[in-house]
């Protein structure tokens, strides 16, 4: 033997041309699958569904303030109003105070009621005087309520 080493020649045969043709047998299976599953389910569609709706209840409006609540309303112009009766700024915790005083042990309840174009500086000095006259829980009101009548103010202490 020689040395000579036998060399293999490896040849690729080319495919042909690449095909570009679109295989619709794929395309084919999902249009007849969503066909079957529109024609399952359209006619579930057309049924009529009975249902039971409640009957109305009356919503009670109350249009007026109570005569025990304490309404405390500030205007565009900043002027402070308890329960729809003008108070100066100057005895505006004073008055609140003896409101306060004047309910049931437990409701220190006042709510707010400010016009949109109120200064909010104004609305938080009145919230402020609120806390200091007693008020336990402040509210805010989102509508005006009428008032056809203002409530009972508790008498000014006497003095010594």
């Amino acid at each position: 033997m020689s040395g000579r080493k036998k060399i293999r020649r490896m040849t690729v045969k080319p495919q042909g041309r690449p095909n570009s043709e679109i295989n619709v047998t794929p395309l084919v299976d999902v249009v007849l699958v969503l066909l079957i599953i529109f024609m399952v389910v359209t006619p579930l569609l057309e049924k009529d569904i009975d249902v039971r709706v409640p009957d109305q209840e009356q919503v009670e409006v109350e249009t007026e303030v109570p005569p025990d609540q304490l309404v405390v309303s500030l205007d565009a112009e900043g002027r402070l109003k308890l329960n729809s009766e003008d108070v100066a700024e100057a005895e505006y915790v004073e008055r609140l105070t003896r409101a306060i005083n004047a309910k049931a042990k437990g409701e220190k309840l006042v709510f707010f009621l400010a016009d949109e174009k109120t200064n909010y500086g104004r609305l938080v000095v009145a919230l402020d005087g609120a806390k200091q006259a007693g008020a336990e829980t402040l509210g805010m009101m989102t509508e005006k309520m009428e008032a056809s009548a203002t409530p009972p103010q508790a008498p000014a202490p006497a003095a010594p």
